[in-house]
């Protein structure tokens, strides 16, 4: 069943902000193999000029997971997760995220559209602190296997 074309420039934002935590960064480095002091010594980030840990780039991909906006199990979107590959992930980065930062994710369908037998959901993020600064943005495409009409 193709995907629904209705969502296209549907805007989602989620209920609450993340707060980032030096844990969560520290995990997420670990899970990543990134050794940077940066990322686990406190002085050593305050030393760089940091106010607090620095997260990796990729983190922002935790984060988006974590308050989640893309509504993929919604049924009227009709998307079969089972079908999914993640085909692609990209960021522009403003400043790092640090320990303490609290993240407003949203998120746009840009575009929904076939590519063989597949579709490709594009999908447009933001990433604001609650001051209302935007940290960054992304772009995320799932593959969504076998259902192009």
């Amino acid at each position: 069943m193709p995907l629904n074309r209705d969502f296209v420039g549907r805007r989602f934002v989620a209920d609450t902000p993340f707060l980032v935590g030096r844990e969560h960064i520290r995990q997420f480095a670990i899970a990543i193999h990134e050794d940077s002091p940066l990322c686990h010594d406190l002085e050593a980030a305050k030393a760089a000029g940091y106010v607090d840990l620095v997260a990796p780039p990729t983190f922002l991909t935790a984060v988006a997971i974590w308050r989640p906006v893309v509504p993929v199990l919604d049924p009227d979107l009709g998307l079969d997760f089972s079908l999914v590959v993640h085909s692609e992930q990209r960021y522009s980065l403003r400043r790092p995220v640090v320990a303490g930062d609290e993240i407003v994710v949203s998120a746009t369908i840009t575009d929904i559209r076939n590519a063989g037998r597949n579709e490709l959901l594009i999908s447009e993020y933001e990433f604001v602190t609650t001051g209302g600064e935007l940290v960054a943005t992304g772009r995320t495409s799932l593959a969504s296997r076998g259902t192009a009409a």
